[in-house]
């Protein structure tokens, strides 16, 4: 659990001698008995407004932890301890579907401080990297929508070495509903001059790189792979007036939320239509039973590599949820998030 190993105080004659020395050891017993229950650990406590009792639930996009976890709100108060061997963003999937990202220290704790009425204000205190991100989050509260992003592009430039501005660049300039690669691209290159160690920005990069492989205009690269029931699915199976590659998975709320859409419009298109899902889930199991719950019945590939999955390098996709469009084989839209391929299934099928 990346606890430290026990140590050994050896006495010695000239280092410990009377209640000198015993201080000495129980003063490094302490250290080391407290660094020895925090290592490996992240603790998330804090309160809500207008939220007496319920749930939240919390992911990692970057691997922080497995799947995903349950936050239980008690009096308008909660308190949580994951296990957290390496630094990463978890976030925090409230009510009503939005997110907040909270970014996750080993050894480290934060206090939380929300209003569930106003959550773009939310105060998280502990860690220099949550604060930074409290401060953006106020800065742009009642910005418009260009604004922000002009705004998020001055943060990144200004705090290149802080993962938030990691996940500001993934969050304006890459999930956005209309993403912008070429600025990724730029902002990307100035935050590994900084962070040339972060998982998470090379991660971003990799995504950001990869791409110009779904760009619109082009062809899907040719595939093979093997769905959940065993059957081989190539490019085939993509062959209709409009495809659709769909990327979920059960700890993404966000992601599967589109299924019932994407059911809706299969019923309405018909052959019209082809779909195929990408399922990010370790476990074929859970995957299968999420398939059932939302009554997906068209291909869904799942070889429990998660973000590593071949199938989601060979199509230039790194994240989820995202989906690819296709017209008549060619790439019509790429870099789609749920919400903007939610838009774009209700002007196109009514």
């Amino acid at each position: 659990m990346g606890l430290l190993k026990s140590y050994k105080v050896t006495k010695h004659p000239f280092l410990v001698r009377g209640l000198a020395g015993t201080v000495i050891i129980l003063f490094l017993s302490l250290v080391l008995s407290s660094c020895g229950e925090s290592k490996g650990h992240f603790k998330i406590e804090g309160r809500f407004l207008h939220i007496n009792t319920g749930e939240l639930y919390v992911y990692s996009p970057d691997g922080v932890i497995d799947g995903m976890d349950t936050i239980k709100i008690q009096d308008g108060r909660f308190a949580l301890e994951l296990p957290c061997r390496d630094d990463g963003t978890l976030m925090i999937v409230f009510p009503n579907y939005s997110q907040q990202p909270i970014f996750a220290e080993s050894g480290g704790s934060v206090e939380v401080k929300a209003d569930a009425s106003h959550l773009k204000e939310m105060e998280v205190k502990g860690t220099d990297a949550n604060e930074l991100m409290t401060k953006f989050r106020k800065a742009v509260s009642n910005a418009s929508p260009p604004e922000e992003k002009k705004f998020a592009e001055q943060f990144v430039k200004d705090h290149p070495e802080s993962p938030v501005s990691v996940y500001i660049t993934r969050r304006y300039f890459v999930d956005a509903d209309k993403p912008d690669f070429a600025k990724a691209a730029q902002l990307t290159k100035l935050l590994m001059k900084s962070q040339k160690s972060s998982g998470s920005l090379v991660r971003l990069k990799e995504q950001v790189d990869l791409s110009s492989i779904s760009l619109p205009g082009k062809t899907l690269p040719k595939f093979t792979a093997t769905d959940v029931n065993g059957k081989t699915i190539t490019n085939a199976d993509l062959n209709a007036p409009t495809a659709i590659i769909n990327v979920w998975a059960t700890w993404s709320y966000e992601s599967t939320g589109s299924l019932s859409n994407l059911n809706r419009v299969k019923d309405i298109a018909g052959d019209k239509l082809k779909i195929i899902s990408i399922c990010l889930d370790a476990n074929k199991n859970e995957c299968k039973r999420t398939m059932s719950n939302n009554n997906v019945e068209w291909p869904v590939i799942c070889d429990g590599s998660m973000l590593e999955s071949k199938l989601m390098r060979q199509f230039g996709l790194s994240t989820v949820p995202e989906n690819i469009i296709l017209k008549n084989g060619k790439i019509f839209k790429s870099g789609l998030n749920a919400t903007a391929l939610d838009q774009w299934l209700d002007e196109n099928y009514h």
